[in-house]
């Protein structure tokens, strides 16, 4: 078993629970964490035994494409889809981050971590 990481994957998306936040838009991140067992990928070398960035990040692409109102449901679709892709991992966590949410005050960046 073992992990598999995409740190910082960077979108300008149209997410939002205001209306307003989905027209102007604004910068996310994304981390993606996949528990699995690699071992014949290390053993033979080849990216079909193994989880592939490639997939992970046209994934998570393709949801961040499509509004939403709340992080936690881009997170939720994400999961689903690399699920859909990859059966049988054991574990799927990701983070989604909203740079400069709308508060009333300074944040950096509003972030959620859901595990599927």
């Amino acid at each position: 078993m073992g992990t598999i990481a995409l740190e910082g994957l960077e979108f300008f998306s149209y997410h939002g629970f205001y209306d307003e936040e989905q027209k102007i838009g604004n910068k996310y991140s994304v981390d993606i964490l996949v528990t699995t067992d690699f071992s014949e990928a290390a053993r033979r070398d080849r990216l079909s035994d193994t989880v592939s960035y490639e997939d992970l990040y046209r994934i998570t692409a393709d949801v961040m494409k499509q509004p939403a109102r709340l992080l936690e449901h881009i997170a939720h679709q994400i999961i689903q889809e690399i699920r859909i892709r990859y059966n049988s991992l054991e574990a799927v966590e990701v983070s989604v981050s909203k740079f400069n949410p709308p508060i009333g005050g300074v944040c950096h960046r509003a972030r959620i971590t859901m595990k599927g």
